[in-house]
């Protein structure tokens, strides 16, 4: 199997830039945290893996969620992500994604076309963007939902709140016996491209074989890049390992408890022996004990 990467490239003219990967260990595994059936598979794999493209534009220490909020079956679907880094704090050619929706069992009929019915299982609704950094405020853009297929939605809000021309085609390749492929592509038009250009890119990517059968035929990301560029030469620029990656951990736990106030966790500790608590991504379950839950009390009593 064609390992997870991430690849960012520019054209030799100067007029696109292309960033594609390989994510069908990043969403095998993120369908697994959360028992995803197929349609819910399909749905969450295509935005966790734009998320993984789009976190190639990340720099250290920030982060970036993309939220779907609609009126479909799965009502709501987040996936995040961050450059990983190493020991040190220095960036590790890595990116880190986590996925999850609210309803994990949704699975509906194949389409007309014999597809996954995404855009119904997401249906109207919003696509939230939100960029955080090291320091500052976040930056947020809200778009309205073009079809609910994930892909024609993250172009629109790539068009229309960054007003850059964007090509995204994202795909997995899922049955009930687990993912077989998935990634995606995403090509922008860079400042001084002609119309010609960005038609002619519109043009290869409705020409282009899906990218999940680029995957599950063997292909790799060079050639999943090759089948939208054409014979255009790119110059690679960076390489990234994507896998998932999930930042829940006890301490952030404690806090979020401590946010609960003295009031809340006394009526806690009285009413159960344990409290637990569990990662909407990665479904990791915490264990607070009533002994605990009064140290929590004791520390806010001591500020």
């Amino acid at each position: 199997m064609v390992p997870d990467r991430i690849l960012t490239a520019t054209a030799s003219d100067g007029s696109f830039s292309i960033v594609a990967g390989i994510t069908t260990d990043l969403v095998t595994e993120t369908q697994r945290r959360n028992a995803l059936a197929p349609t819910a598979s399909a749905a969450v794999g295509r935005l966790v893996t734009g998320a993984a493209l789009l976190g190639a534009s990340l720099k250290s220490r920030e982060k970036l969620s993309l939220q779907i909020a609609s009126d479909g079956p799965l009502e709501r679907i987040i996936a995040d992500v961050q450059l990983n880094l190493d020991r040190t704090g220095k960036e590790a050619d890595a990116i880190g994604a986590r996925a999850y929706t609210r309803h994990p069992g949704v699975d509906l009929p194949l389409n007309e076309h014999g597809k996954f019915d995404v855009g119904r299982a997401v249906g109207r609704g919003y696509l939230q963007v939100t960029r955080s950094f090291e320091v500052g405020q976040p930056y947020v853009g809200i778009v309205e939902l073009q079809s609910g297929e994930i892909g024609d939605d993250l172009a629109g809000y790539l068009g229309t709140s960054q007003q850059i021309p964007s090509v995204v085609a994202l795909g997995v390749l899922a049955n009930p016996s687990g993912i077989k492929a998935a990634g995606g592509i995403i090509a922008q038009v860079l400042p001084g491209a002609s119309e010609a250009t960005i038609a002619t890119l519109e043009e290869r990517a409705r020409d282009m074989p899906p990218v999940t059968s680029q995957i599950g035929g063997g292909a790799g990301v060079e050639e999943v890049i090759a089948s939208l560029a054409g014979p255009l030469h790119m110059r690679y620029t960076r390489e990234y390992r994507v896998a998932f990656t999930c930042t829940c951990s006890r301490a952030r736990v404690e806090r979020a408890l401590l946010g609960l106030g003295s009031d809340e966790l006394r009526k806690m500790s009285s009413e159960r022996p344990n409290t637990e608590a569990v990662c909407e991504f990665c479904k990791t379950a915490y264990v607070v004990s009533k002994d605990e839950v009064e140290d929590l009390i004791e520390r806010l009593s001591s500020r």
